[in-house]
């Protein structure tokens, strides 16, 4: 067994638990492998282990990569901020965004998104710490945003996502996730059709499914510390 299958097999688990103890079904939970600043290589050992879903941030990166590994039929996230000058590269080649938090760029990639291609599945970001450096809207903002992204052609809003701060305070944690999880189910009660929280990563996994996460982003539980660049 490689290192790359026995975290994979260790993730899966910590995964299953987390979702059993919460009264949920395992399998209502998604791992997203993010692998970004790993090479094809590696991407290509992790799904040799069954995973399908993996993350990227960096387009100059991730689309050689993609290419490389066309034969393997994966599912691409695009989990990092998106600038104006990227948005045609990630509506042609990926399959879902995660951190969309303007209309301009919902507007780009609606109009660039193939018309061969399924609607591209997005998630809006929602600052649900209030931190100054991290990205996604405030929660009020959150709603007319959704309306006007659902409303264009070429994208499928699937729900919300969050980064909240690290934080060593459990109950801090939690409120953060539940947050978003109430977002959600707001933006349901006004009508909407969400299914989906991407939230949790490699060190607070179990706190994101115990408070609903569907889609957790895991890297370094995965493949290790990221190599510099």
């Amino acid at each position: 067994m490689t290192i790359i299958s026995a975290n994979l097999q260790a993730v899966r688990a910590r995964i299953d638990a987390a979702a059993t103890a919460a009264g949920r079904a395992p399998e209502s939970v998604r791992l997203l492998a993010v692998s970004k600043t790993w090479p094809a290589a590696c991407v290509r050992e992790a799904a040799a282990c069954g995973q399908s879903s993996f993350g990227e941030s960096y387009l100059q990166e991730a689309l050689p990569k993609i290419a490389l590994l066309s034969d393997l039929g994966l599912d691409w996230h695009f989990i990092g901020p998106l600038q104006s000058n990227k948005t045609q590269g990630v509506a042609e080649h990926f399959h879902w965004v995660h951190g969309l938090d303007r209309e301009k760029i919902a507007a780009r990639l609606s109009a660039q998104r193939p018309a061969a291609l399924p609607p591209l599945q997005v998630c809006i970001q929602v600052n649900v710490s209030g931190e100054n450096t991290k990205g996604g809207i405030r929660p009020e903002q959150a709603e007319m945003l959704a309306r006007a992204v659902a409303a264009l052609p070429g994208l499928k809003l699937r729900g919300l996502m969050a980064i909240p701060e690290m934080s060593e305070d459990s109950p801090l944690v939690h409120r953060r996730f539940a947050a978003l999880r109430e977002l959600l189910s707001h933006l349901n009660s006004r009508g909407m059709a969400l299914d989906t929280l991407s939230m949790g990563m490699s060190h607070d996994l179990e706190a994101a499914i115990a408070e609903g996460a569907t889609i957790v982003r895991v890297g370094t539980a995965i493949f290790g510390e990221r190599p510099k660049q």
